[in-house]
Formats: structure tokens, C-alpha cells, sequence
């Protein structure tokens, strides 16, 4: 009876189903009917995508604007707002469900419908974008917040609706989601740029989020940095996203299977791979004031799968779940005010320490229960779908219809803010205003039916990820990165290396030393480019005129981007690496230094490669590079080449010819040239015209030389204040190199650059001293002359970056004098406008030896972060004052090396030297003067100083600079790099590189001690300048000497003296620290076993 009755049932539902459905035949847009009834069990593949396609249609596509097919992000009133972030995931979703239909064939209409749904809003979003050409025009040149796309736009006309002072529209994860999903959407079928202005501009937003890596946003959360002050960020889940659009739409044809040759987009290889190591960087933090953020849930997992390395995926997942998981979703952060019950809506921006009041009561958002759900379907984890499907499903809405609906968030009400605090999660949440009175938060029921659709193999993850942007572990080793983040387990690739000489002359004597090379005239027809040359090519790339958009920005192109073979215009380029370009700056005329980025940019190269076919690496011979006594060095390298390993690096040494067949070739299509248009001109390398069989002259002086020549023979102080008359006579007469250049540089000071003298202006005679400095390797003298001539050297700025994406800060400035803090990426010309004002105020050699100094450190933290550890802020000046000490200790009673004597590689090295940990037999002073200039820390000293906040009402103090209580703790958390940034503020007043870290060494004592007697509190400000004085005084009534024979406040025994033991410092600290906590109060101990009631 009982299986009868459950057949009548089902034959009933289906005659309702057939009834409604021949009532809207003839119409793919059907109405909202018979939305309520009751699903019969064992339904069929129509009635389960039927029930789906009921929700999609009553809960998301009802709201679509019949105009721009937006979704707002307020489904209620008037003004409907729409963000492009939200209106995405809505296209995702009747993407995906049309997706599901295609396995019917007889859907009714619903597969056009819905997908037309997703195409309309995709448009749109084009649309709002498009108007808008002129801020990509000028993002691309100088990203700006005030220049960047809009992220929110009117629902119904596209219009703009908050200008960039009343919203954080700068979101790069916006305009990667776009892009991304765009990729998706076309792989799968759909069509959605119709013309070349539309590719052209498409290919403009990738100029834009190409330099991610670099560009503080606003982030998902639209507010910036966790103190909604304002302030922009670096962020994690911006960059990841940006990183996954580029592996998506790098080679994309975005006509689909109809497309041509000019209708693909061109990504920028090493600007992708910049934002590669940007990510891993950064995580598993978001940003330098969120710790974690639920918004990496997106960029690791489903729709981007940003991250390669499974350990680094890993550890940022499980710090999002340890810290941010609740009952009722994940926290967006900790101490996130939104929409609690004491946030103050009528303001858009936070007090200082207000944020405090958010903790332990910040909303739980539901959707990101959903998205580890769609996790867990890619990852093929049938515990983690179920798991967060059990934790789901109670928190879910319902319409009146019957239709479920996912909350925006749970709140604690303000009546229950204080047990909460008291008790974490004891109270009850309630759930916001989600599906009642039509109000929906279309972001989460757009994911939720996704992840349904999923967990109910309506789709596979296949479906919603045609170009593979997930990849089991298992099915990795043969991916190129032609769509997805993942390479090959291990990258062990060997690049293939072309050897050319710039002459026959030089060919011929190379190969008297076995070395086997060609001549750009030998590789013909096949041209050799210069990388400049190539980014002129580039220059045509995107360019709109009736758009008003220019094409690619002058951007240097990388290591990885000359590894590659191009077809332009008919011609076969290979390129060789910007490092073997003739550099303005002195720093290229150091062979040794050549071999030095030759090795790193191999070591690159192997590293980061992760194309099918195999890197092009051309090696360019100049003839001045074998002259002097670099010969032996650039003769070792290239016998290392012949045996096939250098640098650790494997490489296999061919004709290009030959090598041509296994590469990866670009064709740049883009420069199509019609009959009336002039075709661009590209100069290619040029073999020298010598006499094949003259001699190489490869000594052009003697070592010796340089060493005499390099001293000036005048004072610089005695002719300062002479006459011009004079200094223009003994320039005139003087032979010495050094003493030109030292009194070009008072001329330029006095009379300015285009003063007249014998041999032109003074510019034109400075100049001409760098060159002539230059060939004959004089180090003092070019590097007077290239700071007299404000020589700057471009690569600084994407090193300066490297340091800032490693987690440091960077300050540019002589040591004891004014610094400037570089905390966020600038442009070159702001840059160089730092070091020309900060650096030269007492020497000018310190503005281009401070350039030196950046370069080599982007290069060492790149290849050995660890010699970094413990050191949060790169301060230049101090490490130049630290390797000075370092010549003068190894010098002994000697007279000391001269730094700006010393070739670039010898500075180099002697970086390298002091960056490494301090030698056992070393004098306590000297290791404390380097590692203070160096500002190491020991490991958890930031941790421990908060610590000691947290026990100190009225803070520290230390040089002048005051590190308060409050706002502190209550604006900041313990492991935030915010506040590791503070405590380097408050240490940034102190002058002696030994003083600050006696300072450091207090600082761990006050920590030891507190936390071995926890009853223990400072009841005033501590004055640390006042405790190492009060320890110094304890150390001298030790040390007493015979009256007159050292001063009174020389602190150099002191800091020769070892830390530990019973006459160490550590112990005069601790005394110091002891006596200064005794005379304040106790806290009462209850468990003190001391107290009697």
C-alpha cells in the first residue's frame, strides 16, 4: 500500500510538472510558478536541475537588471547599487547550472537562457568598464587609487556612483576575477567580446594587473588595512588572484574556438612570476596588518587554486581555520567591526583602538563554509564536503516559498556583547536580515548553489573549471603553464645556452682557449635583439586610439621573457638578458659582477621555468670584457658552460640554430602592418667590423695603476673655498682622473651644470671623466663622477620591491642622518629623488654606493632569505656603516680599505661576509656594532615585546621615542607585522649601532623576568635609556680603574663585555630591571603560597 501511494504521489507531481510546463511553452523566460512544490524522492536528472533552476530564478535572476544584467548588492529599495565582485559570482552561477543543463537534450530553452544570463552580466561589467579607458590608461602608467576602475557601479544605467575619496575602489582581486572567469566562461562555449576594441582593452587590464605584486588595494573587504583607516595594502588574496587571471589569459584567444591570431592576450612572463614569489612571500598572512583573512579562501581554492606549494597551501588553510572558524561561518578577520552590534554605522572610518572593541564578537559569515565545501569536492575529500555541509545546513533560511537561502552573516546582539567577551562562544547568534521582506546576499546564494550543484555531481568540477586551474597532485608532472599555477614536481630543467661573440676577431681568439662561439653575423637569418628592442615591439601591444589606450608600458622584460623565441613580422628574434645590456651605470663595467648575475639569472631561470620546451639563454662575449685581469674569471665561466654545469645550474651549449627546435616560440602577431602603414624599425646586435686576424688587446692597464690613479692629488677642503678662476686653471693643467672629477664637482655646485669649461659644460667634462673612469676600472673616481652626474640606476626599483614583498621595510639615508622609510613599492623617479636628497648631504659617493647596496641585497634575500632573518627593517646606510667597521677591524693598526675604492663585486662580497653570523673569536663590541647596524633581532623578540607592553600602563621609552600601552594593544595584535613595525619606530632614534643592541639585550632581560615572576608589573613609563645607565653604574663600581685613566661615560667596556654569566651584562640588566620593579606595587596572586587569607 505504502509503495503504491508513493507512486501515486510521484505520477500526481508529475502531471502538476507537465501542466505548469505546457502553460509557459513558447517562452524560454518562465514564470515564477509552482515554485512550492514538494519534491517527490528519486527524482530524475530535469527534476533535480528543475528544483535548482527554481531557486537561481526566484533568488538571483529576478534581481538581475534588465539593463547591464548587474546584480545589486541590496536586492530591496531604490539606487540599487551593484559591485562587480558580487555581480561575478551571480554570472558563475547560471553559468554553472547552464552547464548542468547541456546534459539534457530537451531543456526547455533554460541552457540559452542561463548562460545569456551569465553573458549579459559579464558584458555589463565590460561595459562599466569600457567607459572608463582613461583611468586604465592612466593605472597602467601610475597606479593610483584615485586613477584606478571602479569596483561598485549603478545597477540600472553603469553610471559611476562614489567617487574615490568616498569608496576603496581600488581592488585589484575585482579586475582578476573578471578576468578569470571571462577565461572560464569562453573556454566553455560562451561568447562574450565581440570586436578588437574590446580585446584591446582586455589586454590593457592585464597591463594593469600584471603590477599587482606592487600595488597596495583596498582588498575584498573594500576597507584596506584591519583599522579601516583608509589606508591601502599589499594583500595576499589580491595578488594570488591577479597571479591566477595571468596563468589563465596568458596565449587565451578570447573569440574561442573562432578566433584568430590577433584576438589572443599576451602575458608578461616575469611579471607573472614576480607576482608568484610576491604570494609565497606574503602567506600565509594576508596583509601586514591581517594576520589571516577568510578571503584566501577564494585565492587558494575555488575559483582561482592560486598557490603551487601544497606545504605553504597547507599552513595559510589551517591558520584560517584555527583562527577564524566558528559555529556559524569563518570570521572575515579577527576584530572586524562589520555589522556589529558596536560598530558605528554612521561613520565610514574607525577611531584609533577602536577595533578592540570588535574582539571575540566579530560576525560569522556562512558563505565560507560553502566555499570549503566546493573545496572539498576539488580535492576529492568526501569528510570535508560532509563535514561543512552538517555546519551548513542549520544556518540556512528559507523563503516563503520554500526556497533556502544562505544568511550574509550571524551577529551577536548587543545585549549579549559582554558575555560574549566573557565566555567566547556562549551566547547565541542571530542571523542578518537575509531572505525576509526580499532582501538576499546574492555573493552567498550564488556560491551555494554552486557548491550544490557539486556536492549533487549535477557538474563536476571539470564543468566550472574547463581550463584546469586545479590539477590533482597526481596529474602535475606534465602541466605547461598555459592555464594552471602547477609545473612539473620537480624543475629540473636544463636550459640551453648560445654563446656569441660581438666579433670574428674575438670568436677567433676564444676558440685558441677551446671556447666554441658564433657571430651575430654567423646565426643570420635569424636576428639577436637587444630586450629594449623587444619591449619596443611591445609598444604595439593594446594600443586603441579610439579608446585613447596606448600600448604595453615601458616595462624592462626578464630573464624569462628572453628566453624565448619570437616570430615579428616575418623574422626570427632570439634576445639576450637586460644584463648583458650597456648600462649607464657603473656598476655593468665590473666583469665580476657579470658572472655574478649570469649565475643568479641561470639559477632563475631553472627555478621558475615552467613552459613545455626549453629555455633559450643567449651568453653576449664582448671584447671589453676579456680586457684586464677579469680574463681568467669570464675563461672559467665559459669552460664551466662546455662542461655542461654552471652554478649548479645544467646547461647544454649549442648553435642557435640547432637549439631553435626545442624552444618556446611567441608570435607576436599583434604587429600587423597593412600596405599604407610604415613598419616599425628594429635594430638587431651587429657583429664589430674589425680585421679578423688583429690582435685583442686584453691588457688595457696594469693592476697597479688603478690603485695610484684613483688617489685625487688635490684636498678637496683646501680648494672649496677658492675661486672659480682657480679651480678652472688647475682643471685645465691637472692629469689625475680623481682631482678632475673632485673639482668638477665643486664647479657643479657653484655654477650648476651647463657652466663652460676647456672641454664643454661641466656636465659634458663630468661625463666625460665617468667614461674615461669607467674603461680604466678607477672605482673612487666613478663613483665621484656618477654622483656628481646623478647617475641612477633603473633596476633598483623592482629590487626595492623584492625587499618590501619579503616582509622588510627599506630606509635610504647616510648613517646618522635623516632616513627616508620605504614601506610601499614607489616609481623611479620618486626613488631617485630619495637617494639624491637624503644620501649626499656629507659624502655625495653615498647616493650611488646606496644604489649598489639595494641591488645586491634584492639579489642575496632572493636566493638566501635566511641571512635576513631577525631583520625587519633594511636600513642602507647602517649597513654600509657596518661594513666599513668591518674593513677597519680586519685592518687592525693598518690603515683601513677605502669602501668606495672597491670594485662592485668586492662590495658584494663583503656584504655577504658581514651578513652571515658573527664569528666565535670576535670582540663582543665589534659583534654588537654589527649586528646593531644591521638591526638584528634574536627570534620572538617583537612577540616578547609586547609582552612587556601588556605589563607596562605606561609604556617605554627609549632615545625620545615613546611606545604607549594604549592605543597599541588595542589597535594591533601580538603577530601582526604592524606592530613589529612599531617597536623598530620606537628603536629608530637610537645613533650606535652597539647601543641599540644593548638596548635589544635589555629588552629580551625585562621579557625573561616578567614572565618567571608573573605578580610582577612596571607602575611607571620605563625609561630603557635610564635602565642601561643604571646598569652601567653597577658595572663600573666592578670595574673600577685608576682615577683619570678613561672617561666617565665611556660605555666601551661595557659592550666588550659577553652577555652571560656572573659578570655579564645580562646580569647588571637584570639587576637594573629588578630594582626598577620593586619599587612599584605587586599584584595580588591568589596563588601565591606566601598569602595567608
Amino acid at each position: 500500500m505504502a509503495a503504491a501511494a508513493a507512486h501515486m504521489a510521484d505520477v500526481s507531481w508529475k502531471m502538476l510538472e507537465l501542466r505548469a510546463r505546457y502553460k509557459r511553452s513558447g517562452s524560454i523566460y518562465e514564470p515564477l510558478k509552482s515554485i512550492n512544490l514538494i519534491k517527490p524522492e528519486g527524482e530524475s536528472l530535469w527534476d533535480k536541475l528543475d528544483h535548482y533552476y527554481r531557486i537561481v530564478k526566484s533568488t538571483l535572476l529576478l534581481h538581475q537588471s534588465p539593463t547591464t544584467g548587474l546584480f545589486p548588492t541590496k536586492t530591496y529599495g531604490e539606487n540599487q547599487k551593484a559591485k562587480v565582485h558580487d555581480s561575478l559570482y551571480c554570472a558563475a552561477c547560471a553559468w554553472a547550472l547552464a552547464l548542468a543543463y547541456r546534459r539534457i537534450d530537451d531543456d526547455k530553452g533554460r541552457t540559452h537562457e542561463l548562460e545569456h544570463s551569465a553573458i549579459k552580466c559579464m558584458r555589463g561589467i565590460l561595459y562599466c568598464y569600457m567607459r572608463q579607458a582613461d583611468k586604465v590608461q592612466q593605472f597602467k602608467q601610475d597606479p593610483k587609487p584615485s586613477e584606478c576602475l571602479h569596483s561598485v557601479f549603478s545597477a540600472r544605467t553603469g553610471d559611476e556612483v562614489f567617487s574615490p575619496k568616498e569608496y576603496g575602489h581600488l581592488q585589484i582581486n575585482a579586475v582578476s576575477l573578471f578576468l578569470l572567469y571571462l577565461v572560464e566562461m569562453i573556454s566553455s562555449g560562451l561568447q562574450i567580446i565581440y570586436n578588437t576594441d574590446e580585446v584591446s582593452f582586455i589586454q590593457n587590464l592585464v597591463f594593469c594587473v600584471e603590477r599587482a605584486y606592487r600595488v597596495p588595494d583596498f582588498g575584498v573587504w573594500e576597507r584596506g588595512s584591519k583599522y579601516n583607516n583608509g589606508s591601502p595594502e599589499l594583500h595576499s588574496s589580491s595578488v594570488g588572484m591577479a597571479k591566477a587571471a595571468l596563468e589563465a589569459i596568458n596565449g587565451f584567444n578570447l573569440f574561442g574556438n573562432q578566433g584568430c591570431s590577433w584576438s589572443v592576450i599576451f602575458v608578461d612572463f616575469d611579471a607573472h612570476n614576480r607576482n608568484r614569489q610576491t604570494l609565497c612571500s606574503l602567506l600565509p598572512r594576508e596583509s601586514r596588518s591581517h594576520n589571516t583573512d577568510a578571503a584566501l579562501l577564494p585565492c587558494l581554492s575555488y575559483p582561482a587554486f592560486a598557490l603551487d606549494d601544497e606545504i605553504l597551501f597547507s599552513q595559510t588553510l589551517d591558520k584560517i581555520i584555527r583562527k577564524l572558524k566558528g559555529k556559524y561561518g569563518f570570521k572575515r578577520f579577527l576584530r572586524d567591526g562589520y555589522r556589529t552590534a558596536l560598530e558605528d554605522k554612521t561613520r565610514r572610518y574607525y577611531k584609533p583602538a577602536e577595533i578592540k572593541l570588535f574582539d571575540g564578537i566579530e560576525c560569522e559569515f556562512p558563505l565560507f563554509f560553502i566555499f570549503m565545501i566546493i573545496d572539498g569536492v576539488f580535492r576529492g575529500n568526501p569528510a570535508q564536503v560532509k563535514e561543512y555541509q552538517d555546519l551548513l545546513d542549520p544556518l540556512l533560511q528559507h523563503t516563503s516559498e520554500g526556497c533556502p537561502v544562505v544568511p550574509k552573516y550571524y551577529y551577536v546582539p548587543a545585549d549579549f556583547v559582554e558575555l560574549e567577551k566573557k565566555n567566547p562562544g556562549s551566547q547565541k547568534r542571530f542571523p542578518s536580515n537575509s531572505g525576509r521582506d526580499g532582501k538576499f546576499f546574492l555573493w552567498g546564494q550564488a556560491v551555494y548553489i554552486i557548491a550544490k550543484l557539486l556536492a549533487d555531481k549535477l557538474v563536476s568540477p571539470k564543468d566550472i573549471d574547463p581550463i584546469g586551474r586545479y590539477i590533482p597532485p597526481q596529474d602535475q608532472r606534465n602541466v605547461s603553464m598555459r592555464f594552471s599555477n602547477q609545473g612539473p614536481l620537480e624543475n629540473d630543467v636544463v636550459v640551453h645556452v648560445a654563446l656569441i661573440a660581438e666579433s670574428q676577431r674575438l670568436q677567433v681568439f676564444l676558440n685558441t682557449y677551446g671556447i666554441q662561439t658564433q657571430t651575430p653575423q654567423q646565426v643570420e637569418p635569424i636576428q639577436i635583439w637587444a630586450q629594449k628592442e623587444l619591449v619596443k615591439a611591445y609598444f604595439h601591444l593594446g594600443v586603441n586610439d579610439k579608446l585613447g589606450l596606448s600600448g604595453r608600458p615601458d616595462r624592462p622584460i626578464g630573464c624569462l621573457g628572453t628566453s624565448k623565441i619570437y616570430r615579428i613580422l616575418g623574422k626570427t628574434v632570439v634576445c639576450y638578458s637586460i644584463i648583458f645590456d650597456l648600462s649607464d651605470f657603473y656598476m655593468s663595467q665590473d666583469v665580476m659582477m657579470l658572472i655574478d648575475d649570469i649565475k643568479n639569472a641561470l639559477q632563475f631561470i631553472k627555478q621558475y621555468w615552467k613552459m613545455h620546451g626549453r629555455p633559450l639563454f643567449v651568453v653576449l662575449i664582448r671584447e671589453d670584457n676579456i680586457r684586464g685581469s677579469r680574463f681568467n674569471p669570464i675563461l672559467d665561466m665559459l669552460a664551466a658552460f662546455r662542461k655542461g654545469v654552471v652554478g649548479g645550474v645544467k646547461v647544454h651549449v649549442d648553435r642557435v640554430q640547432t637549439l631553435i627546435s626545442g624552444a618556446v616560440v611567441e608570435q607576436l602577431d599583434f604587429l600587423r602592418i597593412t600596405e599604407t602603414e610604415e613598419a616599425p624599425i628594429f635594430k638587431s646586435l651587429e657583429e664589430l667590423d674589425l680585421p679578423k686576424h688583429s690582435k685583442v688587446k686584453r691588457q688595457s692597464s696594469t693592476p697597479n695603476a688603478s690603485e695610484l690613479e684613483q688617489q685625487p692629488d688635490v684636498n678637496i677642503n683646501d680648494w672649496k673655498n677658492k675661486s672659480t678662476y682657480e679651480i678652472l686653471q688647475k682643471l685645465n693643467d691637472c692629469n689625475c682622473l680623481a682631482s678632475q672629477a673632485l673639482l668638477s664637482g665643486i664647479l657643479l655646485k657653484r655654477e650648476g651644470p651647463n657652466f663652460i669649461t676647456k672641454e664643454g659644460t661641466v656636465a659634458e667634462h663630468i661625463e666625460r671623466i665617468y667614461r674615461r673612469a669607467g674603461s680604466k676600472k678607477l672605482w673612487l673616481v666613478l663613483r665621484y663622477s656618477a654622483a656628481f652626474a646623478q647617475k641612477f640606476s633603473s633596476s633598483i626599483v623592482p629590487h626595492i620591491t623584492t625587499l618590501l614583498v619579503h616582509g622588510k621595510q627599506v630606509t635610504l639615508g647616510a648613517f646618522g642622518q635623516e632616513e627616508e622609510v620605504i614601506s610601499n613599492p614607489l616609481s623611479p623617479g620618486v626613488i631617485k629623488s630619495i637617494i639624491y636628497e637624503k644620501c649626499n648631504l656629507q659624502d655625495e659617493r653615498e647616493a650611488v654606493v646606496q644604489q649598489e647596496l639595494v641591488i645586491h641585497i634584492g639579489w642575496i634575500i632572493s636566493n638566501s632569505p635566511e641571512l635576513f632573518s631577525g631583520m625587519l627593517k633594511i636600513r642602507i646606510g647602517w649597513i654600509i656603516h657596518a661594513m666599513k667597521h668591518e674593513l677597519k677591524i680586519r685592518a687592525g693598526d693598518m690603515p683601513a680599505k677605502d669602501l668606495y675604492q672597491m670594485s662592485p663585486s668586492e662590495v658584494k662580497q663583503l656584504l655577504l661576509d658581514i651578513l652571515q653570523p658573527q664569528q666565535q673569536g670576535r670582540g663582543w663590541l665589534n659583534r654588537r656594532q654589527i649586528d646593531g647596524s644591521l638591526n638584528r633581532t634574536p627570534a620572538g623578540f617583537y612577540d616578547r615585546v609586547w609582552q612587556i607592553l601588556e605589563r607596562t600602563p605606561n609604556g617605554l621609552i627609549v632615545a625620545g621615542r615613546f611606545l604607549p600601552q594604549q592605543p597599541t594593544l588595542s589597535d594591533m595584535t601580538m603577530y601582526e607585522m604592524n606592530f613589529s613595525l612599531l617597536v623598530e619606530d620606537m628603536l629608530q632614534n637610537i645613533d650606535q649601532p652597539e647601543y641599540r643592541q644593548i638596548i635589544v639585550e635589555l629588552l629580551m632581560v625585562i621579557s625573561v623576568i616578567l614572565e618567571r615572576n608573573p605578580e610582577l608589573e612596571f607602575q611607571d613609563k620605563v625609561d630603557l635609556d635610564k635602565v642601561v645607565q643604571e646598569a652601567f653604574n653597577e658595572f663600573q663600581k666592578d670595574h673600577s680603574s685608576p682615577k683619570g685613566s678613561e672617561k666617565q661615560g665611556d660605555m666601551t667596556a661595557f659592550y666588550n663585555t659577553h652577555p652571560t654569566g656572573k659578570k655579564g651584562t645580562c646580569s647588571y640588566l637584570s639587576k637594573a630591571v629588578i630594582t626598577l620593579l620593586l619599587e612599584g606595587e605587586m599584584k595580588p596572586n591568589h596563588d601565591d603560597p606566601c598569602t595567608i587569607s
